[in-house]
């Protein structure tokens, strides 16, 4: 069996897109935290491409570009101006790409991704989402989820996102506490001053989540505090 250290660095960051809390729509400081935070997976909720600045590209090509070669999209909101969802970009090739409808009707779309992470020495199933604001909302978008964890828990899973949990969150949540032993309770909303642990990273199995926080250094990018853990996977040779 291959020796474990925490080598995987893995990141869930709302950016808000790109709009920080003084207010100003800024692409290159989301891309200058993930510069310096060098996540290896990271899962982005609120990703906007539709406010576009001449000459910057796209927002989901820069991000991808931060981490690395490989990306995934769940785009809530798609028209001829852009689009708006989520993003995971993957400095190590994803394959088995899929994206799931948790929508409830009549409400803003949600989406689920999943991707199989490979590796060098394991393989990593990553699952990332962006929950709903209403408590019944939620309810069932987390019956659903738990539903897509289950249907594959051959390999180590990774679930990662935007939960919107601000109640106790076993009160929508108790089916993930069952499948998931490993788990951050980090607060991460409001980024000024974090009052809620709206945003988690959960692994299973629990030993693999070796440590976890937020980086306080780039409150001024977003609402939310980037959540970032180190798993300790077989390490890359």
């Amino acid at each position: 069996m291959p020796d474990t250290k925490p080598c995987l660095r893995v990141l869930t960051w709302n950016i808000h897109g790109c709009v920080g809390g003084d207010g100003h729509h800024d692409v290159a400081r989301v891309r200058d935290a993930l510069a310096r935070l060098a996540p290896d997976v990271a899962a982005f909720q609120e990703v906007d491409s539709r406010r576009q600045i001449p000459g910057v590209g796209q927002v989901y090509d820069l991000l991808r570009e931060a981490v690395g070669d490989h990306g995934h999209d769940a785009w809530a909101i798609s028209g001829a101006d852009g689009y708006y969802g989520q993003f995971l970009a993957s400095r190590f090739p994803l394959d088995d790409k899929q994206v799931h409808d948790i929508s409830v009707p009549g409400l803003e779309p949600r989406k689920v991704m999943t991707a199989t992470l490979h590796l060098p020495a394991a393989r990593l199933r990553v699952i990332a989402t962006h929950l709903g604001l209403r408590l019944g909302e939620r309810r069932r978008q987390v019956a659903a989820l738990q539903e897509i964890v289950r249907a594959d828990l051959s390999d180590p899973v990774l679930l990662l996102g935007d939960f919107n949990e601000w109640l106790w969150p076993r009160c929508t949540q108790r089916g993930l506490f069952r499948l998931f032993d490993g788990r951050t309770r980090h607060r991460s909303f409001p980024a000024r001053l974090p009052l809620l642990p709206l945003d988690r990273i959960w692994c299973r199995p629990g030993h693999l989540l070796a440590r976890s926080w937020t980086a306080a250094e780039a409150r001024a990018a977003s609402d939310h505090l980037p959540l970032l853990a180190e798993l300790a996977l077989p390490a890359p040779r």
